[in-house]
């Protein structure tokens, strides 16, 4: 009898410890690796505000409001740069 308790205690123990490693692993190659992790500069004038964030698919688009007008940028996640900008407003 005692050796079933041992079994099953040590059987245990390696259910937890298989199930913490796949969830490390999963954790790992969803979001770990991204160039982004260290942040961009939006270089933005004085007095701007981000009055928004959205995520799609490799696309981040920030709606930044600014003394000169409300631009939306959007940032290549994958790369770690704005790709691009839209002038609202004009």
């Amino acid at each position: 009898m005692r050796g079933l308790k041992i079994l099953v205690v040590v059987m245990g123990v390696l259910i937890v410890a298989g199930t913490l490693g796949l969830v490390v692993a999963l954790v790992q190659k969803v979001g770990g690796g991204s160039p982004t992790a260290e942040g961009i500069a939006l270089r933005q004038p004085a007095g701007s505000a981000i009055e928004g964030v959205s995520a799609a698919e490799g696309l981040v688009t920030i709606w930044v409001r600014r003394p000169d007008g409300d631009r939306v940028l959007l940032v290549d996640s994958k790369r770690g740069r704005v790709s691009g900008e839209i002038r609202l407003g004009e």
